[in-house]
């Protein structure tokens, strides 16, 4: 079941976002260093609406933060629209990955765009990560482009 998250589950995530970015170090991709995503970041994206948990009962699988796009970085491209959502911070347990829990969260983002009237949305993945590209391809986004300030690959679906 996919439900906006609360603060009290700010914590949670930062502790499952850990565990997901160790278990994406040791496959040797380098998408999030340091301690990327953390606690501020979800707490930003908790305070702007935009943070959704997949749960089990009461245990945390998964996370994506679905928000209207205002990211900087984004204005180095030609997207194909303008009034977008973005999708950031894809977290799914390691415990639980290949069981399409990731499609359920984006078919969940497109469903929240087309409710608010959006006309596309937009994601982006390193480089290396080819499941995550994978992912979004399945789901029908297409490449639209390099994103050179933070070595990403830019993604869109138009809805």
């Amino acid at each position: 079941m996919i439900v906006k998250a609360n603060k009290e589950q700010i914590k949670q995530l930062s502790v499952l976002a850990k565990k997901t970015r160790d278990h994406m170090l040791n496959l040797g991709l380098q998408q999030w260093l340091g301690d990327y995503p953390n606690h501020a970041h979800f707490l930003t994206d908790y305070e702007k609406n935009g943070l959704f948990i997949y749960q089990s009962e009461e245990q945390i699988i998964a996370s994506i933060s679905i928000l209207p796009e205002d990211d900087e970085a984004y204005k180095e491209i030609q997207w194909l629209r303008n009034n977008s959502m973005v999708i950031h911070r894809v977290v799914v347990d390691p415990h639980y990955q290949k069981m399409g829990i990731g499609v359920l969260l984006f078919q969940y983002a497109i469903i929240l765009a087309k409710e608010q009237h959006y006309d596309s949305i937009k994601v982006d993945t390193h480089p290396d990560n080819h499941r995550m590209q994978g992912l979004i391809k399945k789901i029908g986004f297409v490449e639209v482009g390099y994103l050179s300030g933070i070595n990403r690959l830019a993604y869109e679906l138009v809805l």
